[in-house]
């Protein structure tokens, strides 16, 4: 069983903005013991001061997801400093708004780097220490991990990756008999600094299509994960239709995304794009979770907590595959029962 989330202790990768401050937030509001990791080193010691004000316990890690033995340093890093690592969040993420043939091959190359790479660094690093502590792994994928959407040619070609990859790793796992569990969040479209620090190529900023979620919501259900292990969990009643939509009609959703009002429209900003992006470096400023969405946000999402966390019957199995691995395990290494001397023979 999971520890409880004030004693754990968190790593959260691409922990400076958004999504991935408001779970530190979150975390650290609870009890737990955080790791903030990202490249923007001003952004983390402004988090890392906001959590201590507030009585939390959070060090600040500046961190290159691309890199693989930054990882590596990371979690060696965090694990000698709490003793331990019982949660990992791989949040990080970038983006480039065009068509695929305005994109070049370096930006799609970037972006695999940070969205896709990043996160399989943040696992080769952090399972030593989940298998000692029996910890979670928890990737952040999207809705269009599932549903394509155009425009979005790299980040979405990154989400599909990710959802393949957390799904083979969740059965490799369990063919192991291993106590690290994997859980993969599908959030939907959500008002952070993400669009403003994307790269466009549509003469203009990029927006999150409605409807637009809170990161509050998604770090809530991060933390939950943190103690309730779920395959997926979709965040966002919106996040659901993307998959039914795929699930029941794939072709039918292709035509709807092609229309303009819908696939451009949705996603284009009245605001100009002022050049600045963080796809190959950090940007500067102190951190923000809340994005400058004009719209309206919602706070929460009934879905997602009343159906979207549900365990479904196949978790069940998945888990009972990982149990009867563990007793084998565990019988094979019980040494063998050693028979007491018998007596000599009294002749």
């Amino acid at each position: 069983m999971p520890r409880p989330v004030a004693e754990q202790v968190v790593v959260i990768v691409g922990a400076s903005t958004g999504i991935g401050r408001a779970t530190a937030l979150e975390f650290a509001a609870k009890g737990a013991r955080v790791v903030c990791a990202a490249r923007g080193t001003l952004a983390l010691e402004t988090l890392a001061q906001q959590i201590h004000r507030d009585g939390g316990d959070a060090l600040p890690v500046p961190t290159d997801v691309a890199d693989a033995a930054a990882v590596r340093s990371l979690a060696d890093f965090a694990e000698q400093h709490y003793g331990r690592i019982d949660t990992w969040v791989n949040a990080a993420a970038v983006g480039v708004w065009g068509r695929v043939e305005d994109i070049t091959a370096e930006e799609f190359d970037r972006v695999m780097r940070v969205n896709f790479l990043g996160h399989v660094h943040g696992v080769h690093a952090a399972l030593p220490a989940l298998r000692r502590s029996a910890g979670t792994v928890i990737g952040i994928s999207s809705a269009e991990g599932v549903r394509a959407v155009p425009l979005q040619g790299p980040y979405t070609a990154s989400k599909f990756a990710l959802r393949g990859f957390y799904d083979c790793l969740r059965m490799e796992l369990a063919q192991d008999g291993s106590p690290v569990t994997v859980t993969t969040i599908l959030p939907a479209s959500t008002d952070t600094p993400f669009f403003e620090h994307a790269r466009s190529k549509l003469g203009a900023m990029v927006k999150p299509p409605p409807p637009v979620y809170a990161p509050s919501v998604v770090a809530t259900n991060i933390v939950y994960a943190a103690t309730h292990p779920r395959r997926e969990i979709p965040v966002g009643g919106s996040a659901v239709v993307f998959l039914l939509g795929q699930r029941l009609s794939p072709a039918l959703s292709d035509a709807l995304l092609s229309v303009r009002r819908v696939g451009v429209g949705s996603q284009r900003s009245d605001r100009p794009d002022n050049g600045l992006d963080n796809l190959d470096r950090p940007m500067d400023g102190t951190g923000r979770v809340r994005g400058r969405h004009p719209g309206w946000v919602l706070r929460h999402s009934a879905f997602t907590r009343l159906i979207g966390r549900r365990r479904r019957p196949g978790e069940l199995l998945t888990a009972a595959v990982r149990e009867l691995r563990q007793r084998r395990r565990s019988g094979r290494r019980r040494p063998a029962v050693q028979r007491a001397p018998q007596p000599a023979a009294v002749r």
